[in-house]
């Protein structure tokens, strides 16, 4: 029976683990007054994995494709922020060619990442044809990892030191062709929901998040840039050469849900700035550093981060000068960006975390780990 609290009646209700708006197996305790949202809880952990520990009796390089499955809709960004973090460990650079190419890669990602954001959250709320819209476009570039490295989903691009794989014949070709067919794709995007009136009133004012709300719970990523925060570490902390590709930082105004609709949209189109700027400057030259083929990093310990589609994804990693990680923690976006649902919700009606849980584009496999 439901139980008085502040003279309401008040009721519990289970959202998940099994349920199609929760992007995975989180279960989200509902605390409602009717429809209202008295207050949330999230109950993670049904997907727990193991997978620092696992690094930690691992060698250095056999860890790196484990990194590749917690976000597995961004397996390229994965990869790349542990690389940096063992290299920074060996005091080693990959070479030009290979940043470049990890920069063409991790952007297609992120674009890629968005799409499937996009498409999900929009079903989400109700309406059908963007998501096949968007998966249509993530087809060409899951294409493209395909021809490169042989994987779709949990893409295992970059070794430790740089690259495996150098490019395959036309991969320059068919990366500028995507760049010149996607911005009419995103126009359609825009076209179909940015001035709908249906979509706009499900996400205009809905699951407000201040910029002090977001320093507080460390939010990053859009959904720090929709609060009106600039702040992208490819440009705050530059890493790969992000200094010297020409991009702009897309920030939003109120921090709700539509806003981190219009700073996500903007990126997908600022990632393809980016990769058009690479595209034609690949140099020539090696793909690997000289690193040894036994990875033992000399004793001490970092913390590197990179800006991943989600948010600032950190791996801090120990190294006791063994050939596997004395300890190795992952600090993942969306478990961090997850905390903040409650403050989001509170106030707010059963549909609308439908709506706020599909704007803070989490992946459990990420979130649990």
């Amino acid at each position: 029976m439901p139980e008085t609290y502040l003279d309401a009646t008040e009721l519990v209700l289970n959202m998940g683990p099994q349920h199609p708006s929760t992007h995975g197996v989180l279960r989200v305790i509902l605390k409602l007054d009717g429809e209202k949202v008295l207050g949330t809880e999230c109950v993670i952990g049904y997907l727990h994995r193991g997978v620092e520990k696992i690094g930690e009796n691992r060698t250095w390089a056999q860890f790196v494709p484990y990194v590749d499955r917690t976000d597995y809709l961004a397996a390229v960004s994965n990869g790349l922020g542990y690389c940096l973090a063992v290299e920074k460990l060996l005091g080693v650079e990959a070479p030009p060619r290979a940043e470049v190419i990890r920069v063409i890669l991790t952007e297609l990602q992120r674009i890629a990442s968005h799409l499937v954001w996009l498409g999900t959250h929009v079903l989400d709320v109700g309406a059908q044809t963007p998501l096949f819209y968007c998966f249509r476009e993530r087809e060409d570039i899951c294409n493209i990892f395909e021809k490169y490295c042989g994987a779709r989903l949990t893409t295992h691009a970059f070794r430790i030191g740089g690259l495996q794989y150098d490019l395959y014949d036309n991969f320059a070709e068919e990366v500028k062709a995507f760049c010149r067919m996607f911005p009419a794709r995103v126009d359609d995007y825009e076209q179909l929901l940015t001035g709908n009136r249906i979509w706009v009133g499900r996400t205009r004012h809905i699951g407000i998040l201040t910029a002090e709300d977001c320093k507080a719970y460390g939010v990053t990523g859009p959904m720090l840039r929709a609060a009106g925060v600039k702040w992208d570490l490819r440009k705050a902390q530059p890493y790969s050469g992000y200094e010297k590709y020409d991009f702009e930082i897309p920030i939003g105004q109120y921090g709700d849900t539509f806003d981190r609709y219009i700073v996500r949209m903007q990126e997908m189109r600022q990632s393809l700035r980016i990769v058009e700027q690479a595209v034609e400057g690949i140099p020539e030259g090696p793909i690997m550093a000289k690193a040894p083929k036994v990875i033992k990093p000399p004793v001490g310990e970092v913390y590197v981060s990179i800006e991943a589609p989600k948010g600032e994804l950190g791996y801090f990693v120990v190294s006791d000068g063994g050939t596997q990680p004395y300890r190795v923690r992952v600090r993942p976006p969306s478990f961090i960006n997850l905390q903040a649902l409650d403050r989001m919700a509170r106030g707010g009606l059963v549909a609308d975390i439908v709506a706020i849980i599909g704007t803070i584009d989490i992946v459990l496999g990420e979130v649990d780990r």
